[in-house]
Formats: C-alpha cells, structure tokens, sequence
C-alpha cells in the first residue's frame, strides 16, 4: 500500500468563494430523525436518597436532532436543505413539524410510520455540563410502504440538488434497501453522496462518495486500532475497500481531522489541526461536519477544500452549548483567523525545524532554502520564491534578525520588524517554513538543516553562495534565481522618498 501523506494548504480566498456560493446550493439531507430535548437548571446538592446530584430545573427546549440538525446546520450557513425522513404519530413527531416550519430555507417531506415512535433524547445541563442524557427510541426497520415512500422522495429531490448527505443513526430509516437504491440512483445523476455512518459494516455505503466516521466508528467497522496517524491510515485504507467509497474522512477530536482519498500514486492522506479554542458541547458535532461538506461539495468544493471548512465549522460548533449551528460570518472569521494562524506556525525555531524537515524527508519530499532581509517584499523577492518553490517540495526560508540587518545594510534598517516580515514571508503560498536567524550569513543554519537545494540570486556565482560547499558535500543543489530588472528594497526606498 502506498500512502503520501500532507498539511492542508490553507486558500483562503478559494474557501471564502465557496462559501459566497452557498446561498445558490440546494442539499438533500435523509436520514434518521429525532427530537433534542434540553432540561437546563443548577445543582446545589446531592440527593439524600442516592450519591446523585439534583437538578432545579430552569427552563427547557426542543430542537432537531439527528437528520433534522443536518438540515438546520446547512439552512443555517445558508444553503437550501431537502429533509426526508420518517416521524412517528406522536407528540414529538409533531413537535419536529412545529420545529421545521420555523426554519426558512428547509423543505421537508416527512413520512408518518405509524408503527415507529419518534426518537427523543432529553439532556439534563447544569451550567455547560451535562448530567444525564436519557434517549426514548425504537430501532425498528421502516414498514415497506414507508420504505417506497422515502426512496420515491428522495428520487424526485435529488433532480437539481448539489450533493445529498446520509445521517444513520441506526434508528431504522437507512436501511439496506433503502441505502442501496439511494446511492445507486444518486451515483447514475452523478450527485455526490456523503455518509455519517453508524453500522460497523461500511459495505451497506457502497459507492458512496465520502464516508466520515469518527475514531471509534473506524476502529469498529475495521477491528483495526486508531490511535497514531498511520493507524488510522491504515484502518482509512481497509474502509475504502469496505466500503468501494472515494474518499474517508476521519473525525479525531482534539487530533482534528484526516481525509484518505485515492490518488494517482496510490492512497493520499490530508491532514487538519483540530481549530477548538475551547470545547464546552460535542452534541451535534458531527451534523455540522456532515451538514458543510455537504453543502461545501454542493457549492463546488473539492473534497480537501469541504474538508478544511468543515474542520472550521467543527471548531466553532463545540464551543456552543447544545444542538447549535455555525453561521456564515462565523465561519469566515474563523478562517481568516485560521489564516493568520497558519503563518504564524510556519515561523519556527531551528529545532522545531529541523524536527518538521525530517517528517517532511520521511515522507519522501525535497526541502529547498533560500535566505535574506526581505525588508519590503517586492515583485523581486516574490520571483526569488516563486522560482525556489518550483525546485523543491517544500521552501524554508532563513530570515535575517532585525540586529543581523543592521550589521548589513546600516542603521536605519530593517523598516520592519522581524515578526511583521516573517509573518508576511509566511503568508505565501510558496513559503512552507521562516526561521529567523541573528548571525551575519545562514551558514549555521543550513548546517543544521542540511536542504536538498540552496536557491540564491543570479548575482552570485555558485562558488560566492553561502552554504553551497555544505549543500553539495550531502548531494544538494545550489540554484541561481532569475533577477526581475530595477527592483530592490533599497530601490524602492529612494523612489519613496523621490
């Protein structure tokens, strides 16, 4: 088996594109649905007729759950949603309808069982704690009239829909046949279909497009372990056989998130940092996630991109109480935070990098490096990185100290700081790594990270490169960049002050 594996590359502009289209994109959500109940109150006390806190009880609410929270989450980012599932004739069937018709940009086509109860989980909170979750369902298959009222709905909704999204809670309304007629019908519009599973055997998802379990689901449905990056790769790549799916994407909780897609070479694996500042409710978690991939996918996304927005959503929902729901500018804050963020990780110390290059050696990828002031990055400079980048896999970049540029170009240098002008190199998409370095040349550092090519301007000779002796001597290259005429930081200064 053959696994490359990477960080994301965060495009921002790309992913807040996709977002401006979600408004244009319409997802069919099917799935089990339930009543989310919530009981809020304090606890002052333990019982005296039992070790067990009591609750005075504050107030309560309702709100979708299941299936139901899929369709909210993707009305809420903006998206229209078409809900099918099936309802009991019950108190809480109805109270899922007076739900629904609240929200404006869901469309439902509810089935009434009436063998079938409705689901209900009631959640007892004390300040942002849960207590107890007590669940009120029945498991039982749907009736076959049920059955061929679910498959003819979805049919007639899938015509003109982006992408439709499958929430098994294993409550009974995915079952095998209705699965295997969804997918099979989805697959010959050529509709994307996203699962959150629920049953150990991936083989009922068969042809789906995008299956995401979370850890725990993985290691069940694969009898393999989970616990390090190649674990889950290696349970990924036995699911995708499973399942003959495109594409895993495993939630890992504080680990983030890893989607395994096949590739060209063999399986690819992309890895997201989890984005959660603070954790308060995983309740509906992984509706989100299901809800913007859906949408995301539906809105032209590719399945790295609806991966990385929705690991943003997933950052933002489990800071909220209860079943919540991630808003538009929610998300794009959060990605022009995440933005910011990302440039900042690129800068490193020369031990963090010399422990990122050898993860990036181990998996098989060139390390290039070049090095200077960049005091006002200039079209010049932009050349320099475009031209390293293309001789390597991944260009670290030594950035001279605010004291080493001093000693270089005089006392009224550099015009910024080292931090603003490492955050900017950072910033680049041509830039994987900034170390900032205080000795007058980087020999020292590239000593330490010994690059596969060392990438300088045309105006210096090989022999006149600093480092190039070292990089050679370890079967390196050195490169001379292309100048780009009449551009220079120092240039750029006197036209400012002409």
């Amino acid at each position: 088996m053959t696994v490359s594996s990477s960080d994301p590359v965060l495009d921002v502009p790309a992913e807040l594109d996709v977002i401006g289209r979600f408004s244009e994109a319409r997802v069919v959500c099917l799935g089990d649905i339930m009543l989310d109940r919530y009981v809020y109150g304090s606890v002052d006390r333990i019982s005296p007729e039992a070790p067990i806190p009591v609750i005075a009880v504050e107030r309560e609410a309702a709100m979708l759950g299941g299936v139901g929270n899929v369709a909210r989450n993707v009305a809420a980012l903006g998206g229209a949603a078409s809900l099918l599932a099936t309802i009991g004739d019950d108190e809480p069937g109805r109270e899922v309808v007076r739900l629904i018709s609240q929200e404006d940009r869901i469309d439902p086509d509810l089935i009434t069982d009436i063998g079938r109860a409705t689901t209900v989980k009631t959640r007892f909170i004390a300040g942002s704690q849960q207590l107890l979750r007590a669940d009120q369902e029945v498991a039982l298959p749907l009736s076959q009239e049920s059955v061929d009222g679910i498959v003819d709905a979805a049919r007639a909704e899938m015509e003109g829909a982006g992408a439709i999204v499958l929430s098994d809670y294993a409550k009974g309304c995915l079952s095998d046949n209705v699965l295997q007629a969804i997918i099979g019908a989805a697959r010959a519009m050529g509709l994307p279909v996203i699962v959150d599973p629920k049953s150990a055997d991936f083989s009922r998802y068969s042809g789906a497009t995008l299956i995401k379990p979370n850890l725990k689901e993985l290691a069940l449905a694969t009898g393999m372990p989970c616990e390090t990056d190649a674990e889950v790769m290696d349970a990924a790549h036995e699911a995708l056989k499973s399942a003959n799916a495109d594409a895993i994407l495993v939630t890992r909780s504080q680990a983030g998130m890893t989607l395994v897609t096949r590739g060209e070479n063999g399986l690819e694996a992309t890895h997201f940092p989890a984005q959660a500042l603070e954790v308060f409710d995983v309740s509906g978690a992984g509706d989100t996630v299901l809800a913007t991939l859906g949408l995301a996918i539906a809105s032209g996304a590719d399945l790295v991109q609806a991966s990385s927005i929705a690991n943003a959503t997933a950052g933002l929902v489990v800071a909220k109480v209860g079943t919540a729901v991630v808003y538009p500018n929610e998300l794009t804050r959060a990605l022009h935070t995440a933005d910011v963020t990302k440039a900042d990780q690129k800068v490193c110390s020369v031990s963090e990098a010399s422990d990122i290059t050898a993860r990036w050696r181990a998996q098989g990828q060139s390390i290039g490096f070049t090095n200077g002031c960049f005091d006002l990055i200039h079209p010049g400079h932009l050349s320099l990185l475009r031209q390293a980048r293309a001789e390597c896999d991944r260009l670290v970049v030594g950035l001279n100290s605010d004291s080493s540029v001093k000693i270089l170009k005089g006392e009224t240098r550099p015009l910024q700081g080292e931090m603003a002008r490492a955050l900017v190199l950072a910033s680049l998409e041509d830039v994987d790594m900034v170390i900032i370095f205080s000795d007058e040349t980087p020999v020292e550092l590239i000593k330490a990270l010994t690059p596969d090519v060392l990438v300088k301007g045309a105006d210096y000779t090989v022999e006149t490169v600093v480092g190039a002796d070292i990089v050679q001597a370890t079967g390196g290259r050195v490169v001379l960049a292309e100048l780009v005429p009449d551009e220079s930081t120092t240039r750029t200064i006197e036209r400012l002050k002409a």
